[in-house]
């Protein structure tokens, strides 16, 4: 299956993504991925993107869609993909369309992992992190701590990320809803979009997503 993975930043994307992929025996193809190993091998276009992030301007499009296309041409994406954080926004998706459609393959859906913005905030908001190991994760109201502020692990000191701050995660919702939301539009108008309720268990979203996934096919 090839798959395109939205919703807002404290959704679930990157965790709902990377089950999906393994369940579906898929890629999954990050754009943070794309532009880490790109630039750590020093491609031309990791070159070219670093370029622009040294200089704190944004990556073009372009640069970010020939990374895409490069790696949706390995030999593991033959069968299928997962697509997380790209497309970002309606001109993307067109030009995705555009390669898609020059290869003679298409999309089969485009699953909107969707939970209340309030809900949101608080999730990310009320993360803390591990001074030692950023691996360790614990949540002021979901994963809390035995003692606060220290991690439970390593006893490290754990802090809240500047980009978790509140106004940060505001702002962040604020660009998702300017940029990329306008891309659900996009897909309902090729029927593509499957709606999925982010809130619960992680195991109970993926598995609404996979059976989301299954009727999709099924009705295909």
């Amino acid at each position: 299956m090839r798959i395109v993975l939205v919703g807002p930043p404290g959704a679930g994307k990157g965790t709902q993504a990377t089950r999906l992929a393994e369940k579906l025996n898929i890629p999954h193809i990050s754009t943070g991925d794309l532009f880490r190993a790109n630039i750590s091998r020093q491609t031309e276009l990791g070159k070219l993107a670093k370029s622009y992030m040294d200089a704190g301007n944004l990556v073009p499009d372009e640069v970010t869609i020939a990374m895409a296309k490069d790696r949706m041409e390995q030999p593991d994406a033959e069968g299928g993909f997962l697509l997380d954080g790209f497309p970002r926004n309606v001109s993307q998706a067109e030009a995705l369309d555009e390669l898609l459609t020059s290869e003679g393959i298409k999309l089969d859906a485009v699953l909107d992992l969707e939970a209340p913005e309030e809900e949101v905030v608080k999730r990310i908001a009320g993360r803390r992190i591990c001074r030692n190991d950023s691996a360790h994760v614990f949540h002021v109201t979901y994963k809390k701590p035995a003692q606060d502020g220290v991690c439970d692990v390593c006893g490290g000191e754990l802090y809240q990320r500047d980009d978790d701050s509140e106004d940060t995660v505001r702002k962040r919702l604020e660009v998702y809803h300017t940029q990329t939301e306008p891309i659900i539009d996009y897909y309902k108008a090729q029927g593509l979009v499957v709606t999925i309720e982010a809130m619960g268990q992680v195991d109970e979203v993926t598995g609404r997503a996979l059976a989301a996934l299954k009727r999709e096919s099924a009705d295909k």
